[in-house]
């Protein structure tokens, strides 16, 4: 007798960020409904809740993700409704509040019943896997983020201290490649500045390494001699093998596994993804990730299908309501020179110069896709793209809410994560407004 999880045959999709600050429930135009169809109709749908419900607990920090995220706890009736079954809370919004938003939001999902991963009490709690039994399989889900202030990162748990609570982390280290002509008078600058002296002092007592033959740390920057100048990222080592290791384990405990990395860097060309994203994204797929989920910089990146297994370097938006939280800390005001007679409005208008800066001004975040994934056996059979809009243009109290793009928008849209997909070797046809990923 055959059991149906042993068929692994699963539909998925997956949206990149939700940043939601109020209902999805009431509204009906027919645009609308059918997107939230396809979501619900999938086994597997995958959000990013780049979003903390609360009722202001915990403090707001000094250092937070952008925009203090806050939504009221009734919110999960909403994500109820809109039928999202995995949820990564690892983003660089989890500690805007303290341990006492993250932890809020933590207990509300598990209060009703939502696989939820990415964030925990230390850091094994964090990076181990969470996982969701359907008819279909069973899923193992893993969530983390490189986008991230110094404090959301989780710590590991001693015998003899309490881990820290926080993100699964994904760290990196950046350097700067410059021609060696430029790298001399780097150093010159550094030698007349006096940070060279600094260095030397730092570098005697055991607090900083010496520079290595045809590079320079200057102000704190990694500098490197070569002939492609740019700018270039390499993964932190012990963040890599920490998730690897994780999705290994999923691998050996479920029938299908996903992996979310919230991660905004990007390349000199922001609309591709930071030079360690890719080779951290094919080492989490060899590890045994079937799909791997990236979002975070708000706009849409290509798509690659490696070992048959589909990588997103970029969801993009599919909720995008950070004009409307109910209150903001004072830290806000005064960044943007109000007092604290401001209110909400008069600094979202000054954030924006009434539109004409910012997120409200460039269609590019206000554009984006929700892929559609069908397995038989585990194995990739078929991958659409619907293209998706977020209302470009309109109104404070609009703009943010998804529906399936159509016309000019869509071919637009469509057209764009063909060319973003292409260096990956990824072919995609558009049929009556919808992509076809050649497999």
């Amino acid at each position: 007798m055959q059991y149906n999880d042993e068929m692994r045959n699963f539909t998925l999709t997956a949206t990149g960020d939700l940043f939601i600050t109020r209902k999805l429930s009431p509204y009906t135009e027919p645009a609308y409904l059918k997107l939230w169809d396809i979501v619900r109709d999938a086994n597997i749908k995958f959000t990013n809740f780049e979003m903390l419900a609360h009722d202001f607990d915990g403090y707001p920090v000094a250092e937070s993700g952008g925009t203090y995220a806050q939504v009221d706890p009734d919110i999960m009736d909403e994500m109820l409704w809109a039928g999202f079954n995995l949820f990564s809370l690892a983003n660089n919004h989890s500690l805007d509040y303290g341990v006492g938003g993250m932890m809020r939001t933590m207990e509300l999902f598990d209060e009703v019943g939502l696989c939820r991963a990415g964030v925990g009490e230390n850091l094994s709690d964090a990076r181990s896997p969470r996982y969701l039994d359907l008819n279909e399989g069973r899923v193992g889900f893993i969530a983390a983020a490189s986008s991230f202030a110094s404090h959301g990162r989780a710590g590991e748990q001693r015998r003899d201290v309490m881990g820290r609570p926080g993100l699964n982390p994904v760290r990196y280290n950046t350097y700067y490649v410059v021609s060696p002509a430029d790298l001399e008078r780097l150093r010159q600058v550094s030698e007349s500045s006096g940070f060279e002296a600094i260095k030397k002092e730092y570098v005697a007592a055991g607090w900083l390494a010496p520079d290595k033959p045809n590079e320079i740390n200057f102000a704190g920057v990694r500098f490197v001699a070569g002939d492609k100048p740019g700018v270039f990222t390499e993964v932190n080592r012990e963040d890599l093998e920490g998730n690897v290791k994780w999705i290994s384990d999923a691998a050996r405990q479920s029938d299908f596994v996903v992996y979310s990395l919230h991660c905004h860097e990007g390349g000199t060309d922001r609309w591709e993804p930071a030079t360690f994203h890719q080779p951290f994204a094919r080492a989490c797929v060899d590890a045994g990730a079937d799909v791997f989920l990236g979002h975070g910089p708000h706009f849409i990146r290509g798509i690659e299908i490696y070992k048959h297994k589909p990588i997103f370097y970029g969801l993009g938006n599919f909720v995008f309501q950070n004009e409307t939280v109910r209150k903001l800390p004072a830290d806000v005001y005064e960044k943007t020179g109000l007092d604290d007679t401001a209110t909400p409005a008069d600094y979202y208008d000054k954030r924006s110069n009434n539109d004409k800066k910012g997120f409200p001004s460039d269609a590019k975040y206000w554009e984006s896709f929700l892929p559609w994934c069908r397995y038989e056996d585990g194995k990739l059979v078929e991958l659409k793209i619907y293209p998706v809009t977020l209302g470009f243009g309109k109104r404070r109290t609009v703009r943010g809410r998804p529906q399936l793009a159509s016309g000019e928008l869509a071919e637009k849209i469509l057209n764009k994560t063909a060319e973003l997909s292409r260096p990956y070797g990824t072919k995609m046809v558009i049929r009556d407004e919808v992509g076809i990923v050649e497999l």
